[in-house]
C-alpha cells in the first residue's frame, strides 16, 4: 500500500510535464429521487440459487459497489437491476427520466480496425458536449490522445490505451445512471486517479463491479456483497467495510461453536473421565483444541479467497478450496470422534 502510494505522488508531480486526463461526464436530465428498487427478487441457473430473495432500494447519487467472488453473479446481478434479465421472483420497480451508459457493453463495440477517433466519433468530427460543440481531437486530448494518436487503429494500442478510448465513448455519452465492471483494468495510475474523481462529483448513479478494493473504498457509499448461496449483504461504506464485517461473522460462528464445544465437555467431562481409558481421556481433552484450531485456518483461507489481490497474484483458488475441504473433513472427523468418545463414556 505505501508502495502505491508513493507511486501516486510521483505520478501526480509528473503530471504538468506529460499532460493530464481532464475527463467530465455529460450528465443528462436529473433522474428521480427513486431510481431502481429490487422487491424480494430471487434468480438461479439450472436450479442453483444466484441470488435469493434480495431486497435494495437505489436512489440518485447513490454509488454502489458490488463485490463478491469471480462467478458469483455480479453481473447478472447488474442485468436484473438494469432490466436485461427477468427474476424468477419478485420485482423490480424503476424512476422516471433513467438514461443508462453500460461500460461493459461499450467494450463489446469497440472496432479494433477502425481508428481511436472513429470509434469515439464515428460521424464527422465534432462532438456535442453538454451545450458545446468540441472537436474529436480536443476532445481527445483530454484523454492523453495525441492526434497522431487519435487516427491510430485500436488493433495496435496497449490494453490501457483501449480502456482509455472506452472511457472517452463512455463520457461522451449524457447519462445519469452510470454502470462500470471493471473499469480499472489495465488503467494507468493517473487516468484511475481521476477516473476516482469523476465518479464521486458525478451528480447520478454508479453500479460498479470491481476487484480494485482501494478504488471501491474511495468512491462507493455502500456496497452490496454476495455472501453464500444467493445471499447478498448490504453494507454501509467500501470493501473494508465489507472485508471487516465478513471476518467478525467468521469469528462470531467460531467463538459459538467454541461456547458450545466447551459447554458440552464440561457437562460431561466428570463421566467421560471416569470410564475412559487414559489415553482416550487425553485425546478427548484435546479435540476441542483440535477443532479449534482446524476453525481458524478454515477462517484464514476464507479471508484469503475474499481478498481482491490474491485473485492478481496468479495463484489458484482451487488449491485453497481444495484445501478447506480437506480440513472440513477433518473437523467432521474431530467431532465423529469427540461424540464417540463421549458416548462410550455414558454408556
Amino acid at each position: 500500500m505505501r508502495a502505491l502510494k508513493k507511486m501516486r505522488e510521483e505520478r501526480k508531480l509528473r503530471r504538468e510535464k506529460i499532460g493530464k486526463v481532464n475527463m467530465k461526464i455529460i450528465e443528462a436530465k436529473r433522474s428521480g429521487r427513486d431510481v431502481i428498487e429490487a422487491c424480494d427478487i430471487a434468480f438461479a441457473y439450472d436450479k442453483t440459487p444466484i441470488i435469493e430473495n434480495l431486497n435494495v432500494k437505489i436512489t440518485r447519487e447513490d454509488k454502489i459497489g458490488i463485490v463478491g467472488p469471480n462467478g458469483c453473479g455480479k453481473t447478472t446481478l447488474v442485468k436484473l437491476l438494469l432490466g436485461h434479465l427477468k427474476p424468477m421472483k419478485g420485482e423490480i420497480k424503476y424512476g422516471t427520466n433513467l438514461e443508462i451508459v453500460y461500460f461493459d457493453q461499450l467494450r463489446n463495440k469497440l472496432d479494433l480496425e477502425k481508428t481511436v477517433w472513429e470509434n469515439v466519433c464515428p460521424h464527422g468530427d465534432m462532438l456535442q458536449i453538454n451545450d458545446k460543440q468540441i472537436h474529436i481531437i480536443t476532445y481527445l486530448e483530454n484523454f492523453l490522445f495525441s492526434s497522431e494518436r487519435a487516427k491510430t487503429k485500436l488493433s495496435v494500442l496497449s490494453g490501457g490505451e483501449r480502456n482509455r478510448v472506452l472511457l472517452a465513448k463512455v463520457f461522451s455519452r449524457p447519462a445519469n445512471i452510470l454502470v462500470l465492471d471493471e473499469p480499472t483494468n489495465d488503467l494507468d495510475i493517473e487516468t484511475l486517479e481521476l477516473l476516482e474523481e469523476l465518479i464521486a462529483d458525478f451528480a447520478g448513479t454508479v453500479l460498479l463491479i470491481s476487484h480494485d478494493r482501494t478504488f471501491l473504498n474511495n468512491v462507493v457509499s455502500s456496497t452490496l456483497a454476495f455472501v453464500k448461496n444467493g445471499e447478498i449483504k448490504e453494507i454501509v461504506g467500501g470493501y473494508d467495510e465489507w472485508l471487516n464485517e465478513k471476518q467478525l461473522a467468521v469469528q462470531l460462528e467460531t467463538a459459538e461453536k467454541q461456547a458450545r464445544f466447551i459447554s458440552e465437555k464440561e457437562a460431561k467431562a466428570k463421566t467421560c473421565k471416569a470410564k475412559l481409558s487414559f489415553n482416550e481421556k487425553r485425546e478427548l481433552e484435546f479435540l476441542p483444541d483440535k477443532i479449534e484450531k482446524i476453525g481458524k485456518e478454515i477462517s484464514e483461507i476464507q479471508t484469503k479467497l475474499a481478498d481482491p489481490m490474491f485473485y492478481k497474484s496468479g495463484l489458484n483458488p482451487n488449491d485453497l478450496k481444495e484445501k478447506i475441504e480437506n480440513l472440513e473433513t477433518e473437523m467432521l472427523e474431530a467431532f465423529e470422534r469427540e461424540e464417540e468418545l463421549k458416548n462410550k463414556a455414558a454408556n
